[in-house]
Protein backbone atom coordinates (compact mmCIF):
# COMPACT_ATOMS: atom_id res chain seq x y z
CA UNK A 1 0.00 0.00 0.00
CA UNK A 2 1.03 3.65 -0.80
CA UNK A 3 2.12 6.01 1.88
CA UNK A 4 1.93 8.72 -0.59
CA UNK A 5 -1.04 9.24 -2.81
CA UNK A 6 -0.98 12.32 -5.48
CA UNK A 7 -4.61 13.06 -6.44
CA UNK A 8 -6.68 15.56 -8.10
CA UNK A 9 -10.29 15.89 -9.65
CA UNK A 10 -9.80 16.51 -13.43
CA UNK A 11 -12.45 18.03 -15.40
CA UNK A 12 -13.27 14.86 -17.64
CA UNK A 13 -11.48 11.55 -18.19
CA UNK A 14 -9.85 12.76 -21.19
CA UNK A 15 -7.77 14.92 -19.07
CA UNK A 16 -4.74 13.79 -17.86
CA UNK A 17 -2.73 16.08 -14.93
CA UNK A 18 0.67 17.03 -15.44
CA UNK A 19 0.81 18.98 -12.49
CA UNK A 20 0.44 15.90 -10.29
CA UNK A 21 3.13 13.52 -12.94
CA UNK A 22 5.60 17.30 -12.48
CA UNK A 23 4.99 16.45 -8.69
CA UNK A 24 5.81 12.42 -8.74
CA UNK A 25 8.94 12.86 -11.18
CA UNK A 26 10.55 15.10 -8.43
CA UNK A 27 9.59 12.88 -4.74
CA UNK A 28 13.01 11.31 -5.20
CA UNK A 29 13.14 8.68 -3.37
CA UNK A 30 9.73 8.89 -1.93
CA UNK A 31 8.70 7.38 -5.60
CA UNK A 32 8.51 4.15 -4.31
CA UNK A 33 6.15 4.97 -1.30
CA UNK A 34 3.77 7.28 -3.46
CA UNK A 35 0.84 6.36 -6.19
CA UNK A 36 -0.93 8.90 -8.75
CA UNK A 37 -4.86 8.62 -8.46
CA UNK A 38 -6.72 10.69 -10.59
CA UNK A 39 -10.79 11.25 -10.56
CA UNK A 40 -13.24 13.74 -12.76
CA UNK A 41 -15.31 16.36 -10.86
CA UNK A 42 -18.38 13.81 -12.18
CA UNK A 43 -17.20 11.27 -9.81
CA UNK A 44 -19.41 10.97 -6.36
CA UNK A 45 -17.47 12.04 -3.38
CA UNK A 46 -17.96 9.14 -1.54
CA UNK A 47 -16.86 6.72 -4.23
CA UNK A 48 -14.19 8.87 -4.38
CA UNK A 49 -13.08 8.98 -1.10
CA UNK A 50 -14.01 4.67 -0.68
CA UNK A 51 -11.24 4.54 -3.46
CA UNK A 52 -8.29 6.50 -1.70
CA UNK A 53 -9.15 4.71 1.59
CA UNK A 54 -8.54 1.27 0.58
CA UNK A 55 -5.63 2.23 -0.46
CA UNK A 56 -4.55 2.95 3.54
CA UNK A 57 -2.11 6.17 2.77
CA UNK A 58 -0.73 8.16 5.59
CA UNK A 59 -1.09 11.15 3.25
CA UNK A 60 -2.73 12.62 0.41
CA UNK A 61 -2.05 15.52 -1.78
CA UNK A 62 -4.65 17.09 -3.66
CA UNK A 63 -4.31 19.39 -6.80
CA UNK A 64 -6.86 22.33 -6.35
CA UNK A 65 -8.15 24.99 -9.17
CA UNK A 66 -11.20 26.91 -9.64
CA UNK A 67 -13.13 23.67 -11.56
CA UNK A 68 -12.84 20.93 -8.89
CA UNK A 69 -12.57 23.00 -5.50
CA UNK A 70 -16.14 22.67 -4.63
CA UNK A 71 -16.04 18.69 -5.06
CA UNK A 72 -12.75 18.44 -3.57
CA UNK A 73 -13.91 20.07 -0.36
CA UNK A 74 -16.18 17.38 -0.68
CA UNK A 75 -13.82 14.66 -0.86
CA UNK A 76 -11.85 16.00 1.98
CA UNK A 77 -14.72 16.70 4.56
CA UNK A 78 -15.94 12.80 4.09
CA UNK A 79 -11.97 11.78 4.50
CA UNK A 80 -11.52 14.05 7.88
CA UNK A 81 -15.01 12.38 8.87
CA UNK A 82 -13.91 8.78 8.23
CA UNK A 83 -10.28 8.66 8.94
CA UNK A 84 -9.07 11.59 10.72
CA UNK A 85 -5.69 10.54 10.93
CA UNK A 86 -4.90 10.79 7.44
CA UNK A 87 -2.95 13.78 6.55
CA UNK A 88 -4.47 16.17 3.87
CA UNK A 89 -2.13 18.07 2.08
CA UNK A 90 -3.53 21.17 -0.81
CA UNK A 91 -2.17 23.21 -3.51
CA UNK A 92 -2.95 24.14 -7.04
CA UNK A 93 -3.99 27.40 -8.06
CA UNK A 94 -6.74 27.73 -6.07
CA UNK A 95 -5.16 27.58 -2.70
CA UNK A 96 -2.13 29.28 -3.63
CA UNK A 97 -3.87 33.24 -2.82
CA UNK A 98 -6.16 34.09 -0.38
CA UNK A 99 -6.14 30.33 1.10
CA UNK A 100 -6.23 31.67 4.96
CA UNK A 101 -10.20 31.60 4.60
CA UNK A 102 -11.30 29.40 2.58
CA UNK A 103 -13.21 26.16 4.00
CA UNK A 104 -10.80 24.05 1.77
CA UNK A 105 -8.00 25.46 3.77
CA UNK A 106 -9.60 25.06 7.46
CA UNK A 107 -9.73 21.01 6.74
CA UNK A 108 -6.69 20.22 5.20
CA UNK A 109 -3.49 19.70 7.50
CA UNK A 110 -1.03 21.55 5.15
CA UNK A 111 -1.52 24.18 2.08
CA UNK A 112 1.27 24.96 0.11
CA UNK A 113 1.22 28.07 -2.39
CA UNK A 114 3.01 28.11 -5.26
CA UNK A 115 5.03 25.45 -7.62
CA UNK A 116 5.26 22.45 -4.99
CA UNK A 117 7.60 20.21 -6.51
CA UNK A 118 10.68 20.82 -4.16
CA UNK A 119 8.26 21.70 -1.07
CA UNK A 120 5.69 18.61 -1.36
CA UNK A 121 8.95 16.03 -1.07
CA UNK A 122 10.21 18.30 1.34
CA UNK A 123 6.68 18.25 3.64
CA UNK A 124 6.44 14.29 2.70
CA UNK A 125 10.29 14.04 4.47
CA UNK A 126 9.81 15.64 7.61
CA UNK A 127 6.00 13.87 8.04
CA UNK A 128 7.16 10.54 7.46
CA UNK A 129 10.25 10.87 10.03
CA UNK A 130 7.98 12.27 12.71
CA UNK A 131 8.69 16.13 12.18
CA UNK A 132 5.61 18.17 12.25
CA UNK A 133 6.42 21.24 10.38
CA UNK A 134 5.62 24.76 12.76
CA UNK A 135 3.75 26.24 9.84
CA UNK A 136 0.43 24.82 7.98
CA UNK A 137 1.21 27.22 5.23
CA UNK A 138 3.72 26.94 3.24
CA UNK A 139 4.75 28.76 0.45
CA UNK A 140 6.81 27.39 -1.96
CA UNK A 141 10.60 29.08 -3.48
CA UNK A 142 10.82 29.79 -7.31
CA UNK A 143 13.19 26.79 -8.27
CA UNK A 144 15.14 27.18 -11.47
CA UNK A 145 13.70 24.92 -14.10
CA UNK A 146 16.82 22.61 -15.13
CA UNK A 147 16.47 21.11 -11.55
CA UNK A 148 13.27 19.95 -11.95
CA UNK A 149 12.65 16.40 -13.08
CA UNK A 150 10.49 16.47 -15.98
CA UNK A 151 6.95 14.36 -15.71
CA UNK A 152 6.16 12.70 -19.17
CA UNK A 153 7.88 8.70 -18.43
CA UNK A 154 4.94 9.36 -16.15
CA UNK A 155 1.95 9.14 -18.90
CA UNK A 156 1.10 5.72 -18.77
CA UNK A 157 0.29 4.06 -22.17
CA UNK A 158 -3.54 3.73 -21.72
CA UNK A 159 -2.88 8.07 -21.28
CA UNK A 160 -1.02 7.93 -24.73
CA UNK A 161 -3.98 6.34 -26.57
CA UNK A 162 -7.01 7.42 -24.80
CA UNK A 163 -6.17 10.68 -22.91
CA UNK A 164 -4.78 14.42 -23.54
CA UNK A 165 -1.36 14.92 -23.36
CA UNK A 166 0.12 17.86 -21.59
CA UNK A 167 3.35 19.61 -22.45
CA UNK A 168 5.27 22.46 -21.68
CA UNK A 169 7.77 24.30 -23.69
CA UNK A 170 7.84 27.60 -20.93
CA UNK A 171 6.22 28.62 -17.39
CA UNK A 172 5.44 32.12 -16.82
CA UNK A 173 4.60 35.19 -18.63
CA UNK A 174 5.61 37.97 -19.35
CA UNK A 175 2.00 40.42 -19.43
CA UNK A 176 0.44 41.79 -16.77
CA UNK A 177 -3.06 41.22 -17.76
CA UNK A 178 -4.95 41.80 -14.94
CA UNK A 179 -7.83 39.05 -15.18
CA UNK A 180 -5.15 36.48 -15.42
CA UNK A 181 -2.65 35.07 -12.80
CA UNK A 182 -0.04 35.18 -14.99
CA UNK A 183 -0.42 38.99 -14.20
CA UNK A 184 2.04 37.62 -10.98
CA UNK A 185 4.76 35.99 -12.84
CA UNK A 186 7.79 37.99 -13.71
CA UNK A 187 8.70 36.89 -17.25
CA UNK A 188 8.62 33.30 -18.95
CA UNK A 189 10.99 30.95 -18.36
CA UNK A 190 11.94 28.34 -20.76
CA UNK A 191 13.28 24.77 -20.13
CA UNK A 192 16.66 23.83 -21.96
CA UNK A 193 15.17 23.47 -25.33
CA UNK A 194 17.59 20.23 -26.03
CA UNK A 195 16.11 18.13 -23.03
CA UNK A 196 12.80 18.98 -24.06
CA UNK A 197 12.64 17.91 -27.44
CA UNK A 198 14.08 14.71 -26.09
CA UNK A 199 11.11 14.28 -24.03
CA UNK A 200 9.14 14.94 -26.97
CA UNK A 201 11.11 12.55 -28.77
CA UNK A 202 10.34 9.51 -26.40
CA UNK A 203 6.42 10.54 -26.09
CA UNK A 204 6.55 10.06 -30.51
CA UNK A 205 8.46 7.22 -29.95
CA UNK A 206 6.14 5.42 -27.62
CA UNK A 207 2.72 6.64 -30.46
CA UNK A 208 1.50 10.00 -28.82
CA UNK A 209 0.46 12.32 -31.52
CA UNK A 210 -1.61 14.65 -29.94
CA UNK A 211 0.44 16.91 -28.26
CA UNK A 212 -0.77 20.40 -26.46
CA UNK A 213 1.13 22.89 -25.31
CA UNK A 214 0.15 24.42 -22.06
CA UNK A 215 2.57 27.49 -22.67
CA UNK A 216 0.89 31.04 -22.54
CA UNK A 217 2.82 32.38 -25.07
CA UNK A 218 4.36 29.59 -27.19
CA UNK A 219 5.34 32.42 -30.00
CA UNK A 220 7.40 34.70 -27.53
CA UNK A 221 10.18 33.80 -28.74
CA UNK A 222 10.09 32.75 -32.19
CA UNK A 223 13.10 30.99 -32.79
CA UNK A 224 12.24 28.34 -29.80
CA UNK A 225 9.09 27.92 -31.98
CA UNK A 226 10.04 27.49 -34.89
CA UNK A 227 12.57 24.75 -33.52
CA UNK A 228 9.81 23.28 -31.73
CA UNK A 229 7.82 22.85 -35.12
CA UNK A 230 10.62 21.92 -37.22
CA UNK A 231 10.57 19.40 -34.83
CA UNK A 232 7.29 18.17 -35.54
CA UNK A 233 7.18 18.81 -39.36
CA UNK A 234 10.46 16.41 -39.34
CA UNK A 235 7.95 13.67 -38.34
CA UNK A 236 4.51 14.36 -39.31
CA UNK A 237 2.27 12.13 -40.12
CA UNK A 238 -1.43 11.57 -40.67
CA UNK A 239 -2.59 11.71 -36.85
CA UNK A 240 -0.20 14.52 -35.84
CA UNK A 241 -2.21 17.36 -34.18
CA UNK A 242 -0.67 19.88 -32.30
CA UNK A 243 -2.40 22.93 -30.22
CA UNK A 244 -0.58 25.35 -29.33
CA UNK A 245 -1.61 29.46 -27.63
CA UNK A 246 -0.51 31.91 -29.36
CA UNK A 247 0.03 35.94 -28.69
CA UNK A 248 -2.48 37.58 -31.46
CA UNK A 249 0.19 40.12 -32.15
CA UNK A 250 3.18 38.51 -32.63
CA UNK A 251 3.57 36.51 -36.09
CA UNK A 252 6.79 36.96 -38.15
CA UNK A 253 7.56 36.23 -41.83
CA UNK A 254 9.71 33.37 -40.75
CA UNK A 255 7.06 31.82 -38.23
CA UNK A 256 4.10 32.10 -41.30
CA UNK A 257 6.38 30.35 -43.21
CA UNK A 258 6.75 27.66 -41.08
CA UNK A 259 2.48 27.35 -40.30
CA UNK A 260 2.17 27.23 -43.97
CA UNK A 261 3.96 23.70 -44.40
CA UNK A 262 1.44 22.14 -41.80
CA UNK A 263 -0.93 20.12 -43.21
CA UNK A 264 -4.95 20.86 -42.52
CA UNK A 265 -6.04 19.19 -39.28
CA UNK A 266 -2.55 19.03 -37.78
CA UNK A 267 -2.47 22.32 -35.94
CA UNK A 268 -4.50 24.58 -33.76
CA UNK A 269 -4.18 27.52 -32.20
CA UNK A 270 -6.00 29.30 -29.12
CA UNK A 271 -5.54 33.06 -29.73
CA UNK A 272 -6.71 35.14 -26.91
CA UNK A 273 -8.19 38.09 -28.16
CA UNK A 274 -10.31 39.20 -25.08
CA UNK A 275 -11.08 42.40 -26.03
CA UNK A 276 -11.18 44.98 -28.64
CA UNK A 277 -11.59 47.72 -26.80
CA UNK A 278 -8.52 49.93 -26.30
CA UNK A 279 -9.37 51.79 -23.29
CA UNK A 280 -10.02 48.63 -21.33
CA UNK A 281 -6.93 46.98 -22.49
CA UNK A 282 -4.77 49.88 -21.33
CA UNK A 283 -7.53 49.84 -17.79
CA UNK A 284 -6.14 45.84 -17.38
CA UNK A 285 -2.74 46.25 -18.39
CA UNK A 286 -3.17 44.53 -21.42
CA UNK A 287 -0.19 45.32 -24.15
CA UNK A 288 -2.19 43.95 -27.43
CA UNK A 289 -1.65 45.90 -31.08
CA UNK A 290 -5.23 45.24 -32.27
CA UNK A 291 -4.04 46.54 -35.83
CA UNK A 292 -1.03 43.86 -36.28
CA UNK A 293 -3.65 41.20 -34.19
CA UNK A 294 -6.23 41.87 -36.64
CA UNK A 295 -3.79 40.95 -39.58
CA UNK A 296 -2.42 38.26 -38.08
CA UNK A 297 -5.68 36.61 -38.05
CA UNK A 298 -7.08 37.01 -41.30
CA UNK A 299 -3.62 35.95 -42.76
CA UNK A 300 -3.95 32.96 -40.11
CA UNK A 301 -7.51 32.32 -41.77
CA UNK A 302 -6.39 32.68 -45.69
CA UNK A 303 -3.16 31.31 -46.00
CA UNK A 304 -2.41 28.65 -43.29
CA UNK A 305 -4.73 25.44 -42.38
CA UNK A 306 -4.82 25.75 -38.64
CA UNK A 307 -7.91 25.99 -36.47
CA UNK A 308 -8.35 28.95 -34.69
CA UNK A 309 -9.84 29.30 -31.42
CA UNK A 310 -10.24 32.84 -30.78
CA UNK A 311 -11.54 33.80 -27.03
CA UNK A 312 -13.31 37.34 -25.88
CA UNK A 313 -14.47 37.76 -22.15
CA UNK A 314 -17.27 39.31 -21.19
CA UNK A 315 -17.47 41.71 -18.10
CA UNK A 316 -14.28 43.56 -17.85
CA UNK A 317 -14.20 46.52 -15.82
CA UNK A 318 -14.98 49.92 -18.19
CA UNK A 319 -16.83 47.75 -21.59
CA UNK A 320 -20.21 47.72 -21.94
CA UNK A 321 -22.70 45.68 -24.23
CA UNK A 322 -22.22 47.78 -27.18
CA UNK A 323 -18.62 47.89 -26.76
CA UNK A 324 -18.63 43.88 -26.29
CA UNK A 325 -20.87 43.51 -29.66
CA UNK A 326 -18.12 45.46 -31.86
CA UNK A 327 -15.55 43.47 -30.48
CA UNK A 328 -17.64 40.53 -31.31
CA UNK A 329 -18.95 41.73 -34.60
CA UNK A 330 -15.43 42.81 -35.85
CA UNK A 331 -13.99 39.07 -34.48
CA UNK A 332 -16.57 37.51 -36.81
CA UNK A 333 -15.63 39.18 -39.95
CA UNK A 334 -12.35 37.64 -39.32
CA UNK A 335 -14.00 34.19 -39.75
CA UNK A 336 -11.96 32.08 -36.73
CA UNK A 337 -13.22 28.52 -36.32
CA UNK A 338 -13.92 29.33 -32.96
CA UNK A 339 -15.64 32.21 -31.14
CA UNK A 340 -15.66 31.60 -27.09
CA UNK A 341 -17.01 33.80 -25.52
CA UNK A 342 -15.94 33.59 -21.59
CA UNK A 343 -17.34 35.22 -18.99
CA UNK A 344 -15.19 37.08 -16.73
CA UNK A 345 -14.22 35.01 -13.06
CA UNK A 346 -12.18 36.59 -10.46
CA UNK A 347 -9.13 34.37 -10.22
CA UNK A 348 -7.63 33.88 -6.88
CA UNK A 349 -4.83 36.53 -6.93
CA UNK A 350 -5.51 38.24 -9.89
CA UNK A 351 -5.41 42.12 -9.54
CA UNK A 352 -8.70 42.51 -11.55
CA UNK A 353 -9.83 42.93 -8.15
CA UNK A 354 -8.46 45.93 -7.64
CA UNK A 355 -11.46 47.92 -9.94
CA UNK A 356 -13.98 46.66 -7.84
CA UNK A 357 -14.98 49.48 -6.22
CA UNK A 358 -14.17 51.91 -9.42
CA UNK A 359 -16.68 49.88 -11.60
CA UNK A 360 -18.83 48.50 -9.61
CA UNK A 361 -17.70 44.71 -9.73
CA UNK A 362 -19.78 41.95 -8.04
CA UNK A 363 -18.60 38.59 -8.59
CA UNK A 364 -19.80 35.31 -7.89
CA UNK A 365 -18.54 34.25 -4.11
CA UNK A 366 -18.73 30.56 -5.01
CA UNK A 367 -16.91 29.04 -8.01
CA UNK A 368 -16.13 29.59 -10.55
CA UNK A 369 -16.23 33.04 -9.19
CA UNK A 370 -18.17 34.70 -12.40
CA UNK A 371 -18.98 38.45 -12.73
CA UNK A 372 -22.62 39.16 -11.83
CA UNK A 373 -22.77 42.64 -12.35
CA UNK A 374 -21.07 45.91 -13.32
CA UNK A 375 -21.48 49.24 -13.28
CA UNK A 376 -22.04 49.13 -16.97
CA UNK A 377 -23.92 45.57 -17.33
CA UNK A 378 -26.91 44.75 -14.99
CA UNK A 379 -27.75 41.27 -13.56
CA UNK A 380 -30.49 40.54 -16.35
CA UNK A 381 -27.95 41.28 -19.07
CA UNK A 382 -25.49 39.29 -17.40
CA UNK A 383 -27.64 36.51 -17.68
CA UNK A 384 -28.97 36.74 -21.21
CA UNK A 385 -25.36 37.09 -22.07
CA UNK A 386 -24.34 33.51 -20.30
CA UNK A 387 -27.26 31.90 -22.20
CA UNK A 388 -25.41 33.75 -25.40
CA UNK A 389 -22.32 32.57 -24.88
CA UNK A 390 -23.69 28.84 -24.37
CA UNK A 391 -25.92 28.85 -27.51
CA UNK A 392 -23.17 30.02 -29.38
CA UNK A 393 -21.08 27.22 -28.55
CA UNK A 394 -24.36 24.86 -29.50
CA UNK A 395 -24.53 26.75 -33.07
CA UNK A 396 -21.46 28.70 -33.91
CA UNK A 397 -18.57 26.65 -32.60
CA UNK A 398 -20.11 23.21 -32.90
CA UNK A 399 -19.20 23.20 -36.54
CA UNK A 400 -22.89 21.66 -36.90
CA UNK A 401 -24.21 25.20 -38.95
CA UNK A 402 -21.40 25.62 -41.36
CA UNK A 403 -23.77 26.17 -44.35
CA UNK A 404 -26.89 28.16 -42.43
CA UNK A 405 -24.42 30.33 -39.85
CA UNK A 406 -23.74 33.31 -42.29
CA UNK A 407 -27.13 33.81 -42.96
CA UNK A 408 -28.61 33.71 -39.30
CA UNK A 409 -25.88 36.27 -38.71
CA UNK A 410 -25.77 38.68 -41.62
CA UNK A 411 -24.03 41.80 -40.92
CA UNK A 412 -25.11 41.98 -37.77
CA UNK A 413 -23.80 39.43 -36.00
CA UNK A 414 -24.19 39.81 -32.25
CA UNK A 415 -27.33 42.06 -32.58
CA UNK A 416 -28.84 38.96 -34.31
CA UNK A 417 -27.29 36.16 -32.63
CA UNK A 418 -28.90 37.99 -29.24
CA UNK A 419 -31.89 38.09 -30.75
CA UNK A 420 -31.69 34.18 -31.39
CA UNK A 421 -30.43 33.62 -27.64
CA UNK A 422 -33.28 35.06 -26.38
CA UNK A 423 -35.78 33.59 -28.87
CA UNK A 424 -34.38 30.00 -28.19
CA UNK A 425 -34.57 30.59 -24.12
CA UNK A 426 -38.42 31.71 -24.28
CA UNK A 427 -39.13 28.80 -26.38
CA UNK A 428 -36.84 26.03 -25.17
CA UNK A 429 -36.48 27.14 -21.24
CA UNK A 430 -32.99 25.55 -21.71
CA UNK A 431 -29.46 26.11 -22.11
CA UNK A 432 -28.35 22.38 -21.79
CA UNK A 433 -29.38 18.66 -22.87
CA UNK A 434 -31.71 20.35 -26.00
CA UNK A 435 -32.12 17.27 -28.06
CA UNK A 436 -30.09 17.90 -31.53
CA UNK A 437 -33.62 17.68 -33.83
CA UNK A 438 -35.54 20.52 -31.60
CA UNK A 439 -32.44 22.59 -31.32
CA UNK A 440 -32.77 22.37 -35.51
CA UNK A 441 -36.11 22.54 -35.55
CA UNK A 442 -36.20 25.91 -32.67
CA UNK A 443 -33.65 27.99 -34.66
CA UNK A 444 -35.37 26.85 -38.28
CA UNK A 445 -38.55 28.44 -36.46
CA UNK A 446 -37.13 31.83 -34.82
CA UNK A 447 -35.04 32.46 -38.06
CA UNK A 448 -37.81 32.55 -40.25
CA UNK A 449 -40.09 34.40 -37.36
CA UNK A 450 -38.01 36.73 -36.27
CA UNK A 451 -34.84 37.46 -38.34
CA UNK A 452 -36.45 37.77 -41.65
CA UNK A 453 -35.08 34.62 -43.40
CA UNK A 454 -36.75 32.78 -45.80
CA UNK A 455 -36.69 29.74 -47.72
CA UNK A 456 -32.80 29.98 -48.96
CA UNK A 457 -32.27 29.80 -45.26
CA UNK A 458 -33.81 26.73 -45.13
CA UNK A 459 -32.19 25.26 -47.72
CA UNK A 460 -28.79 25.75 -46.16
CA UNK A 461 -29.84 24.38 -43.13
CA UNK A 462 -30.96 21.24 -44.85
CA UNK A 463 -27.42 20.80 -46.19
CA UNK A 464 -26.09 21.21 -42.40
CA UNK A 465 -29.24 18.69 -40.74
CA UNK A 466 -27.76 16.12 -43.22
CA UNK A 467 -24.36 16.54 -42.06
CA UNK A 468 -25.72 15.75 -38.41
CA UNK A 469 -26.29 12.18 -38.92
CA UNK A 470 -29.80 12.30 -38.19
CA UNK A 471 -32.47 10.07 -39.64
CA UNK A 472 -36.43 9.64 -40.01
CA UNK A 473 -38.43 12.55 -40.26
CA UNK A 474 -36.87 16.18 -40.73
CA UNK A 475 -38.00 17.95 -37.87
CA UNK A 476 -38.58 21.22 -39.33
CA UNK A 477 -39.56 20.08 -43.13
CA UNK A 478 -43.10 17.95 -41.97
CA UNK A 479 -42.99 14.84 -44.16
CA UNK A 480 -40.06 15.03 -45.69
CA UNK A 481 -37.70 12.02 -44.49
CA UNK A 482 -33.96 11.69 -44.78
CA UNK A 483 -31.39 9.25 -44.47
CA UNK A 484 -28.21 8.94 -42.59
CA UNK A 485 -26.25 11.34 -44.94
CA UNK A 486 -22.25 10.57 -45.09
CA UNK A 487 -20.15 14.16 -46.29
CA UNK A 488 -18.34 12.69 -49.38
CA UNK A 489 -14.97 13.43 -48.83
CA UNK A 490 -14.37 14.68 -45.75
CA UNK A 491 -10.84 14.64 -44.69
CA UNK A 492 -10.17 12.39 -41.59
CA UNK A 493 -7.68 15.47 -40.61
CA UNK A 494 -10.77 17.76 -40.91
CA UNK A 495 -13.33 15.37 -38.47
CA UNK A 496 -10.19 15.25 -35.81
CA UNK A 497 -9.82 18.82 -35.45
CA UNK A 498 -13.48 19.40 -34.78
CA UNK A 499 -13.51 16.62 -33.11
CA UNK A 500 -11.01 18.72 -30.59
CA UNK A 501 -12.30 21.84 -31.38
CA UNK A 502 -15.75 20.61 -29.33
CA UNK A 503 -13.93 18.93 -26.75
CA UNK A 504 -12.18 22.32 -25.85
CA UNK A 505 -15.32 24.33 -25.81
Amino acid sequence: MPEILLSTLNARYTHASLGLRYLFANLGSLQAQSELLEFTIAMRPLDIAEQILVKQPKMIGFGVYIWNVAETMAVVSLLKMLQPQLIIIIGGPEVSYEAKGQNISQQADYVISGAAEQSLRELCTQLLNGQLPKEKFIQSPLIPLAQLNLPYDYYTDTDLKQRFVYVEASRGCPFKCEFCLSALDKTAYPFELTRFLAEMEQLWQRGLRHFKFVDRTFNLKIATTQTILEFFLARLDAETFLHFELVPDHLPDALKECIQRFPAGSLQFEIGIQTFNSEVQALISRKQDNVKSIENLRWLRQHSTAHLHTDLIFGLPGEDLASFAQGFDQLVALHPHEIQVGILKRLRGAPIIRHTEAFGLIFNPYPPYNILATDRIDPFTMQKMNRFARYWDLIGNSGRFEHSLDLLLGETPFARFWILSEQLHQRSGQTHQIALPRLFKLVHEIALSDLGLDEAFTEQLLLDYARSGQKGEIPFVPGLRQRVVQQAGTDARKQRQVRHAIDNS
